[in-house]
């Protein structure tokens, strides 16, 4: 699952926190917290743990991930619809002149 690694990073920072002791109070380890913060990777479980202890709510840390998919997965369907349209108009035109 992608995380909001500034996010999170953010909201420790705001509240001074270290990583090791964002781990503690998170019942994470700290290899977990580096994880989550250098690459924006973590379970389900890790970023409800890390939304709970530092008072955030899950889709502003998942928000991010969201807009990205949605956006790459449009072009794909416009591009296939012009093709297939292409190809249609295509066949008519051909028939047409038989």
């Amino acid at each position: 699952m992608n995380i909001d690694s500034n996010t999170i990073r953010e909201a420790r920072l705001n509240r001074g926190w270290t990583q090791q002791q964002l781990s503690e109070v998170s019942c994470l380890s700290l290899r977990t917290i580096q994880r989550v913060e250098s690459q924006g990777q973590g379970s389900l479980e890790t970023c409800n743990a890390l939304c709970a202890v530092l008072e955030l709510d899950r889709q502003q840390v998942l928000q991010q991930t969201v807009t990205k998919s949605t956006t790459t997965q449009q072009p794909p369907i416009v591009l296939a619809l012009a093709v297939i349209c292409g190809f249609v108009i295509g066949v008519l035109a051909t028939l047409a002149f038989i």
